[in-house]
């Protein structure tokens, strides 16, 4: 699937995740609010890229016991922090009251220290698998799944 561009005349085929991509770079916030992104720790790697799910601190312990396999995972005051491979938003709507940040920037003036990091994965990969969070998400808020509501014509 793909869309048609031009350059100087020469039809070029636009792919589904080339679109995703340009979507996303219109989201990633710049300038100073981009310094404050959660980062991969030492000796790990993120070969898929990085985005995070935030969510009320509440909820973190209750997630931890319902996932098969827990990656990096930040937490302040209010909010933990799981990172997830980019893109892990196509065709999800994540449950309220979570937040999805595109390249695990945190929100919030540079003057604010990040999240610390609460939970490291014996791997070398720093992610949580997206969906068992997604779903896991779902259960603690009551929340259908994107792909069990209703659709009408």
């Amino acid at each position: 699937m793909g869309a048609r561009a031009t350059s100087a005349g020469v039809p070029r085929v636009l792919h589904l995740d080339t679109l995703v991509r340009l979507r996303h770079s219109l989201r990633t916030p710049s300038g100073a609010e981009a310094l404050r992104r959660l980062t991969v720790p030492e000796g790990m790697r993120a070969p898929l890229g990085c985005d995070a799910v935030a969510m009320p601190a509440r909820f973190g312990p209750l997630l931890m016991s319902r996932l098969p396999r827990v990656g990096c995972v930040y937490a302040d005051d209010s909010q933990w922090w799981w990172l997830i491979p980019s893109d892990s938003d196509v065709s999800l709507e994540w449950p309220s009251p979570t937040h999805y940040a595109t390249g695990a920037v945190v929100p919030g003036p540079p003057t604010l220290p990040l999240p610390d990091l609460i939970h490291k994965p014996d791997s070398t990969l720093p992610y949580t698998p997206p969906i068992p969070l997604y779903l896991a998400l779902c259960r603690v808020t009551g929340t259908a799944p994107v792909w069990s509501k209703v659709v009408r014509a």
